[in-house]
């Protein structure tokens, strides 16, 4: 029997629920030599500011047990470069919608940024970052505050005619009343969740292993707290979400979409195996039919065998 892994994000098909997260693809041309990528449902390119960003000072990478801490601090060409050079080259040897990921410091800037990239016929979806600090309001993330979360998708919705998918961090008290905000000022959907605040210590110096000092924490560790989220906004929300936070198998995949996620992104292990998404795609038949799944997109927010 042929499973059908197909799955349907406010209108783009995909042929399979598996996205690799914004910041662990690149444009896509870092993994092409490894596998046929046009195997992945789509991929989240790297996050994308109005201005170049050389990103914090090194180091800027620290593992942890089970997962890995980062303050990489949105190093991109910026939005120019990507639209001249880097989704022509992209177009090259990737044959399908791709998401873009968006950053920005102002409301005004993410508007630019994604009513730019709007205009790009690769471009299938757009994923706006509102974890990114409001640096005209004290420094506050705009992913905090469900007011300013509203403000921005608002802004950007004016400005746009694709999908718009606003990425949440998980580092507040209330996910839901962010997520209800989002919809309720015109999402189409939520992904979630970006990273965990976390930081190390080098014990022989005492210092912070990250110049940062703080970083984003993922991996395989913080994938129950990002289920949890999921579950919480899909039951909340009535836009489709896409999970993310520490999926590294299939059955991650299989429990990701149980909790309500319509498709489902792969982040750090990307880094750890560049093989990651393909393993993950070539498994989930297998895992569908030890479970009598037919159809993968049956079982989004539930079991229903």
């Amino acid at each position: 029997m042929v499973r059908d892994l197909s799955v349907n994000l406010s209108g783009l098909h995909l042929d399979n629920p598996v996205i690799p997260a914004s910041g662990t693809f690149g444009f896509g041309w870092e993994f092409k030599d490894f596998y046929d990528i046009n195997i992945l449902g789509s991929f989240s390119f790297k996050g994308t500011t109005l201005e170049p960003r050389f990103g914090n000072d090194t180091p800027r990478i620290a593992e942890c047990p089970e997962g890995m801490l980062n303050a990489v601090g949105l190093q991109n060409p910026g939005i120019e470069a990507v639209i001249s050079q880097e989704l022509p080259r992209l177009k090259t040897f990737f044959h399908k919608p791709v998401i873009a990921n968006i950053s920005g410091f102002s409301i005004e800037e993410y508007a630019k940024c994604c009513e730019m990239i709007d205009k790009e016929e690769q471009v299938g979806l757009i994923e706006v970052n509102v974890s990114c600090p409001n640096v005209r309001h004290g420094g506050m993330s705009f992913g905090t505050d469900p007011a300013m979360a509203a403000a921005v998708t608002k802004a950007v919705k004016a400005v746009t005619t694709k999908p718009v998918y606003i990425k949440l961090s998980p580092n507040v008290t209330d996910i839901v009343s962010i997520a209800k905000a989002c919809e309720e000022a015109g999402a189409d959907g939520i992904s979630l969740i970006n990273t965990l605040l976390g930081m190390r210590i080098d014990i022989r110096t005492g210092k912070p292993i990250l110049a940062n000092v703080m970083g984003g924490f993922s991996g395989p560790a913080i994938f129950p707290v990002a289920l949890r989220m999921v579950y919480q906004v899909a039951h909340a929300v009535s836009v489709p979400v896409i999970g993310m936070g520490g999926v590294s198998t299939a059955r991650d995949v299989l429990e990701m979409m149980m909790a309500g996620a319509t498709a489902v992104q792969v982040g750090a292990a990307n880094l750890r195996d560049p093989y990651a998404c393909k393993e993950i795609i070539e498994q989930l038949p297998l895992e569908m039919e030890r479970l009598g799944i037919e159809k993968l997109s049956d079982i989004i927010g539930g079991y229903k065998k």
